[in-house]
């Protein structure tokens, strides 16, 4: 239910309220199609995490189950003593981009060791390690970006599902608080000044009669 606001009903007053409705009411209308280009870019971003998701999760098994492997056929000093000392170093770069006022993470990695060849990822020489640790390898170097498009990904719904949420407030606060109290002491200075311009009204008719009747008693 509207409130009145507590206001003095001058036309002044009426006025500022008037001024204050109309950019309350373009606020109300600029958060509203922010708020659904907000729901469009969010729902495009979990539909990818959805497809990224599978895919690094698909991905990792298939390293896990090839990594089980060579555990099974590999003593575990083996592999142990190969995978001792990484071949490669990753790095990890952060920086932002914006959508629609949220700024959002985008990862990316640079890949430092010995060797500028990225498909020289094995720490170990060949004699004494079986195929299967290789395929995990591989593949545990193949998921990294797609690793990091996920982090990105689920950062950035994370983000934009606040931002949404924020916006919603705002939304509902000037719909259903600010507009209908500024239409509501609108109406009621509207009122009271057209109350008051009837009052004035009536007296001035009144002293109108009264010196009308002195003129005539006068004659």
């Amino acid at each position: 239910m509207a409130n009145k606001l507590n206001v003095n009903p001058t036309r002044m007053v009426l006025t500022n309220l008037k001024r204050r409705l109309k950019v309350a009411r373009r606020g109300h209308k600029l958060l509203k199609d922010k708020r659904d280009e907000l729901m469009k870019k969010f729902l495009e971003i979990v539909r990818q995490n959805k497809e990224m998701r599978e895919k690094v999760e698909e991905m990792l098994q298939k390293a896990h189950s090839s990594f089980v492997m060579a555990r099974a056929v590999t003593p575990t000093e083996i592999i142990e003593e190969a995978l001792m000392f990484p071949k490669k170093k990753i790095s990890l770069e952060v920086s932002t981009k914006n959508i629609m006022s949220v700024d959002v993470p985008v990862l990316s990695f640079n890949t430092e060791g010995d060797s500028n060849d990225i498909g020289d990822i094995y720490p170990y020489g060949f004699a004494t390690t079986s195929g299967e640790l290789d395929v995990a390898i591989a593949t545990f170097s193949e998921v990294v970006p797609y690793m990091l498009r996920l982090a990105e990904l689920e950062k950035s719904a994370q983000l934009l599902a606040e931002e949404i949420e924020k916006t919603r407030r705002r939304v509902n606060a000037l719909e259903y608080v600010m507009i209908p109290n500024l239409n509501e002491t609108i109406k009621y200075i509207n009122m009271k000044l057209d109350e008051n311009e009837r009052g004035n009204l009536t007296r001035l008719m009144k002293v109108k009669d009264m010196m009308l009747e002195q003129a005539r008693q006068k004659g």
